[in-house]
């Protein structure tokens, strides 16, 4: 049993009745800057930060004003009007200014807000910029939704609008062919979890007549097994989808096309976490459920093994991290399925991550901008001098996911292997296991991108970022080293009113298996040395390398199992479904046309044209009629 399923949210009042203007302020902007033409493009995306800067202001003092409430008035409603009244379901678009989507706020419009100014720096010179700042806003806005909704159905509109801006940013340079490609694949592979979320949310109308959490976390206890574990299902499928957990990854990869601000956005402060906060707040949901929550465990677990997999053999530096991503995502997923133990802790590490990977994404940002855009990390080498800002601030972040004592990831992924092995030893082996391959792969990219000997193509000339771009990577490192330690326990009693997770007591100091973590993320360094530290990189990947190599190369054979599954099963049905529509319905339509045809052919014979033969006609019927009346009177 929760707060929220025995405290209803208190009402707003002063500040929190402005919550809607967080939503309202970078939705506006999206919207001038989208309208307002080429008068706008000088000015438009300061507009742009400015607007995120605002929302965050906002969530900021409502953050402040949270923390100096008591327990019971640490979730506030804001219904804001009767969205649909028919029949016996009336639902009011509302917002829940709560501990768990507050600190979600603060993450989209704070670290987003980094990335806004960053893109200052990284777009100055795209002729499209304004187009791009509001689509960032359009996405910022998206996502406010998703997390400050009071009801399901409101969250499913943040839902589709996060999805449309993805299509937008990461299709953004549509000009290449594959941009194009990879928008279309993130969208259509989205739809697949779209899908699940929706039969849910009908669920929950069906059963309880509200999709409000209050409801649903009140009504999901009196409902049949079957349906909690059938809603908990169809909301991981969703959750798969938009943080691209297997088997719905796919997608993840290939957005990487997007400009690298919009790889930032994604894997750190908005899209690929929704999964994991749609699986904290419906706890309720899973807690009942034990297949559910032990499908979350399962999908979480498998997919921080596979993004680190794919993260070891990559060589395009955004695509590295872009598996890091999965991987990370997946431990958060861990964290959730594993229960109230586990929540704060996937929270924590969704926090954590998003400053470090946010810090690394932008951070390869900058290595492409002084590299002329290459991103092949076998072209870079000996970067650590000549883009110094750069690196200190990528290694920081570097630090922070492998786990380095008393950095970010050191408290909020140990955490997370800990209460694994108190679920499970396989999974909390598996979860050891998955620390160990990050060191080395993370290692691997730091070593080929900034130590040995330089491997740059002709007329390539690297450089240190302006600092419009490398003031935000000063501020995420800085965050990435000590918000780990400033969160380290308090988090726990914080979003104990949003998950009903009474905190337990966590060390400072390793722990047995904090010792065992350690030692195995000092191995994955280690390996990743002897192999990539001591000898040449070769410019070009070698032909020859073993199967577990091919297969992350190419992604786990994610899009060969995706066509084979189901894109060649949907054109077998669509040609069969042509066929049946060609040879049934066309041919019986055609049929009945040429029918008809032929009668009014034969018929048309009947009507010669010539008027002395219709007189004569006339006047025989006449003679005729005359002629059948005179018998008729003699008989």
């Amino acid at each position: 049993m929760t707060l929220l399923e025995t405290i209803v949210p208190v009402a707003a009042t002063g500040m929190f009745s402005w919550a809607w203007l967080m939503i309202a302020i970078p939705a506006l902007a999206a919207a001038l800057l989208l309208l307002g033409g080429k008068a706008l493009d000088k000015v438009g995306p300061t507009l742009a930060v400015g607007a995120v800067w605002a929302s965050f202001a906002i969530g900021l003092a409502l953050f402040v004003s949270l923390l100096g409430s008591p327990v019971e008035a640490r979730a506030v409603s804001v219904p804001l009007y009767e969205w649909i009244s028919t029949g016996q379901w009336t639902i009011t678009a509302g917002l829940l200014v709560d501990t768990l989507s507050i600190l979600f706020v603060l993450l989209i419009t704070g670290v987003g807000g980094l990335i806004h100014v960053y893109s200052l720096g990284y777009m100055a010179h795209d002729e499209r910029k304004r187009r791009f700042f509001a689509f960032l806003n359009l996405f910022v806005a998206a996502m406010l939704v998703l997390v400050l909704a009071d009801n399901y159905l409101v969250l499913f509109v943040g839902w589709e609008g996060v999805g449309l801006a993805s299509y937008l940013l990461i299709g953004f340079w549509q000009h290449k062919p594959s941009a194009a490609a990879a928008a279309k694949k993130a969208f259509v592979m989205n739809r697949v979890g779209d899908l699940g979320m929706t039969m849910a949310v009908m669920a929950m109308l069906a059963l309880f007549g509200s999709s409000a959490f209050t409801a649903v976390n009140h009504g999901i206890g009196q409902a049949d097994q079957f349906w909690a574990t059938l809603i908990g299902l169809l909301l991981l499928l969703g959750a798969c989808g938009k943080s691209a957990q297997v088997p719905l990854q796919a997608w993840l990869l290939d957005a990487m096309e997007g400009p690298t601000p919009v790889s930032a956005l994604i894997h750190a402060a908005t899209m690929v976490t929704a999964g994991v906060y749609l699986v904290v707040r419906s706890h309720a949901i899973f807690e009942l459920s034990s297949a559910a929550s032990t499908a979350v465990v399962v999908v979480g677990t498998v997919t921080l093994l596979a993004g680190a997999w794919i993260g070891t053999s990559k060589d395009d530096i955004k695509k590295v991290l872009a598996g890091s991503t999965m991987s990370q995502i997946g431990y958060m997923m861990l964290a959730a399925g594993i229960g109230p133990a586990g929540y704060a802790f996937a929270i924590f590490h969704l926090l954590t991550h998003g400053f470090f990977k946010a810090n690394m994404f932008l951070g390869a940002g900058s290595v492409m901008h002084g590299m002329e855009d290459d991103v092949n990390m076998r072209h870079y080498g000996a970067l650590r001098k000549l883009m110094p800002w750069t690196f200190l601030t990528f290694a920081m972040g570097y630090l922070a996911i492998i786990g380095f004592p008393l950095t970010s990831g050191f408290f909020s992924k140990d955490h997370i292997i800990e209460a694994a092995f108190e679920h499970s030893t396989l999974v909390g082996s598996l979860a050891l296991l998955g620390a160990g391959i990050t060191a080395f792969y993370m290692t691997r990219l730091m070593l080929m991108t900034f130590f040995g000997e330089k491997r740059w193509l002709d007329g390539v000339h690297p450089h240190e970022s302006p600092r419009v771009m490398t003031v935000p990577l000063v501020i995420l490192a800085v965050l990435s080293i000590v918000a780990g330690a400033v969160m380290n326990g308090w988090i726990q009693g914080w979003l104990e009113p949003a998950t009903g997770a009474h905190p337990h007591e966590v060390s400072w100091l390793p722990t047995p298996i904090g010792w065992a973590t350690m030692a195995v993320v000092a191995a994955g360094v280690l390996v990743g040395w002897l192999v990539f530290g001591r000898k040449p990189i070769p410019t070009t990947a070698p032909a020859t390398v073993n199967p577990l190599t091919i297969a992350g190369r190419n992604d786990l054979f994610g899009d060969a199992v995706n066509n084979t599954l189901v894109v060649q099963p949907t054109m077998m049905l669509a040609d069969g479904a042509v066929g049946v529509d060609q040879r049934v319905i066309d041919a019986g339509a055609d049929g009945l046309a040429t029918m008809f045809t032929n009668l009014s052919n034969r018929g048309r014979r009947l009507q010669s044209g010539q008027v002395r033969r219709y007189a004569l006609g006339l006047v025989a019927g006449v003679l005729l009629v005359g002629v059948l009346m005179i018998l008729s009177q003699l008989a």
